[in-house]
Protein backbone atom coordinates (compact mmCIF):
# COMPACT_ATOMS: atom_id res chain seq x y z
CA UNK A 1 0.00 0.00 0.00
CA UNK A 2 1.26 3.23 -1.00
CA UNK A 3 1.48 6.31 1.03
CA UNK A 4 -0.76 9.55 0.56
CA UNK A 5 1.09 12.09 -0.82
CA UNK A 6 2.13 15.31 1.55
CA UNK A 7 -0.70 17.74 0.63
CA UNK A 8 -2.92 14.77 1.46
CA UNK A 9 -1.22 13.73 4.87
CA UNK A 10 -3.06 15.11 7.95
CA UNK A 11 -1.59 17.67 9.93
CA UNK A 12 -1.19 17.55 13.54
CA UNK A 13 -0.40 19.99 16.40
CA UNK A 14 0.89 18.91 20.08
CA UNK A 15 0.01 20.20 23.27
CA UNK A 16 1.60 20.17 26.24
CA UNK A 17 -0.13 19.08 29.45
CA UNK A 18 0.68 19.85 33.05
CA UNK A 19 -1.07 17.51 35.67
CA UNK A 20 -1.24 18.08 39.15
CA UNK A 21 -3.04 16.37 42.11
CA UNK A 22 -2.40 14.86 45.56
CA UNK A 23 1.23 13.51 46.58
CA UNK A 24 -0.76 9.76 46.98
CA UNK A 25 -2.33 9.85 43.13
CA UNK A 26 -1.49 7.06 41.17
CA UNK A 27 -2.34 8.06 37.66
CA UNK A 28 -0.78 6.08 34.21
CA UNK A 29 -0.95 6.97 30.17
CA UNK A 30 -4.49 4.87 30.12
CA UNK A 31 -5.93 5.98 32.68
CA UNK A 32 -5.22 9.82 31.09
CA UNK A 33 -5.83 8.40 27.73
CA UNK A 34 -9.20 7.37 29.05
CA UNK A 35 -10.63 10.11 30.79
CA UNK A 36 -9.29 12.06 27.85
CA UNK A 37 -11.44 10.38 25.32
CA UNK A 38 -14.72 10.36 27.91
CA UNK A 39 -14.44 14.17 28.26
CA UNK A 40 -14.00 15.00 24.47
CA UNK A 41 -17.03 12.48 23.75
CA UNK A 42 -19.21 14.03 26.31
CA UNK A 43 -18.07 17.69 25.30
CA UNK A 44 -17.43 17.27 21.56
CA UNK A 45 -20.00 14.43 21.16
CA UNK A 46 -18.82 11.37 18.54
CA UNK A 47 -18.01 13.44 15.30
CA UNK A 48 -16.62 16.20 17.16
CA UNK A 49 -14.19 13.87 19.10
CA UNK A 50 -13.16 11.45 15.85
CA UNK A 51 -12.64 15.26 14.22
CA UNK A 52 -10.15 16.38 16.90
CA UNK A 53 -8.44 12.21 17.22
CA UNK A 54 -7.01 13.05 20.70
CA UNK A 55 -4.07 10.80 21.43
CA UNK A 56 -1.23 10.82 23.89
CA UNK A 57 1.74 10.75 22.85
CA UNK A 58 3.89 11.14 26.10
CA UNK A 59 2.98 11.11 29.80
CA UNK A 60 4.93 11.21 32.81
CA UNK A 61 3.70 11.08 36.20
CA UNK A 62 5.14 11.00 39.55
CA UNK A 63 4.18 12.32 43.48
CA UNK A 64 1.52 14.18 42.47
CA UNK A 65 2.95 16.16 39.18
CA UNK A 66 3.21 15.07 35.83
CA UNK A 67 2.86 16.17 32.09
CA UNK A 68 1.93 15.03 29.05
CA UNK A 69 2.20 15.38 25.19
CA UNK A 70 -1.37 14.82 23.46
CA UNK A 71 -1.77 14.67 19.77
CA UNK A 72 -4.77 16.48 17.75
CA UNK A 73 -5.39 17.31 14.35
CA UNK A 74 -4.54 20.89 13.10
CA UNK A 75 -7.58 22.40 12.69
CA UNK A 76 -9.20 21.13 16.06
CA UNK A 77 -6.98 22.98 19.34
CA UNK A 78 -9.84 24.88 20.60
CA UNK A 79 -11.88 21.75 20.98
CA UNK A 80 -9.05 20.13 22.33
CA UNK A 81 -8.27 22.40 25.03
CA UNK A 82 -12.00 22.83 25.91
CA UNK A 83 -11.94 18.70 26.61
CA UNK A 84 -8.25 19.07 28.25
CA UNK A 85 -9.75 21.12 30.71
CA UNK A 86 -13.10 18.96 31.46
CA UNK A 87 -11.20 16.58 33.15
CA UNK A 88 -11.23 16.88 36.89
CA UNK A 89 -10.92 13.10 38.43
CA UNK A 90 -8.76 10.13 36.64
CA UNK A 91 -8.87 7.14 38.50
CA UNK A 92 -11.11 8.92 41.60
CA UNK A 93 -7.95 11.39 41.96
CA UNK A 94 -9.01 14.91 41.35
CA UNK A 95 -6.41 16.75 39.29
CA UNK A 96 -5.72 19.84 37.76
CA UNK A 97 -5.24 19.78 34.10
CA UNK A 98 -4.04 22.87 31.93
CA UNK A 99 -2.43 23.17 28.71
CA UNK A 100 1.19 24.55 29.12
CA UNK A 101 1.38 25.59 25.41
CA UNK A 102 0.68 24.28 21.87
CA UNK A 103 3.41 23.46 18.98
CA UNK A 104 4.05 21.90 15.40
CA UNK A 105 6.84 19.14 16.54
CA UNK A 106 6.89 16.71 19.50
CA UNK A 107 10.28 18.15 19.75
CA UNK A 108 10.06 21.43 20.12
CA UNK A 109 6.87 20.77 22.16
CA UNK A 110 9.16 18.61 24.66
CA UNK A 111 11.77 21.11 25.11
CA UNK A 112 9.67 24.21 24.98
CA UNK A 113 6.72 23.22 27.93
CA UNK A 114 8.05 20.10 29.31
CA UNK A 115 10.35 19.68 32.15
CA UNK A 116 9.81 22.45 34.40
CA UNK A 117 6.24 20.69 36.15
CA UNK A 118 6.58 22.91 39.54
CA UNK A 119 9.76 23.32 41.28
CA UNK A 120 11.03 20.74 44.42
CA UNK A 121 8.81 18.92 46.20
CA UNK A 122 9.88 17.83 49.97
CA UNK A 123 7.57 16.84 52.49
CA UNK A 124 8.16 18.04 55.62
CA UNK A 125 5.88 18.19 59.22
CA UNK A 126 3.85 21.22 59.53
CA UNK A 127 1.31 22.47 62.55
CA UNK A 128 -1.67 22.71 61.11
CA UNK A 129 -5.77 22.56 62.85
CA UNK A 130 -4.00 23.01 65.92
CA UNK A 131 -2.16 19.06 65.27
CA UNK A 132 1.17 18.46 63.95
CA UNK A 133 0.84 16.91 60.08
CA UNK A 134 2.85 15.46 57.60
CA UNK A 135 2.53 18.33 54.64
CA UNK A 136 4.54 18.43 50.69
CA UNK A 137 5.65 21.79 49.62
CA UNK A 138 5.84 22.45 46.16
CA UNK A 139 7.07 26.19 45.17
CA UNK A 140 4.84 28.31 47.67
CA UNK A 141 1.73 25.94 48.21
CA UNK A 142 1.32 22.86 50.85
CA UNK A 143 -0.63 19.62 50.45
CA UNK A 144 -1.67 18.61 53.88
CA UNK A 145 -2.30 15.12 54.84
CA UNK A 146 -5.77 14.78 57.11
CA UNK A 147 -7.64 12.52 58.41
CA UNK A 148 -10.13 12.94 55.29
CA UNK A 149 -7.51 13.41 52.81
CA UNK A 150 -5.30 16.41 51.57
CA UNK A 151 -6.08 20.05 51.76
CA UNK A 152 -4.56 22.80 50.09
CA UNK A 153 -2.66 25.29 51.93
CA UNK A 154 -0.20 28.29 51.44
CA UNK A 155 2.20 29.51 54.02
CA UNK A 156 -0.42 32.23 54.96
CA UNK A 157 -2.20 29.25 56.18
CA UNK A 158 0.87 28.78 59.05
CA UNK A 159 1.12 31.92 60.18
Amino acid sequence: MKHLPKHLQPRWRYLAVGIESWPDASIDRGAFQRELWYAAGNLLGDPGSADADLTVFAFRFADGEGEAVVRVRRGEVGSARAAIACIGEIDGASVGVRVRGVSGTVRACSERYLGRAGGKTNQRDVAFANERRSAWKRDESYDVRTDDGFVGATGLDFE
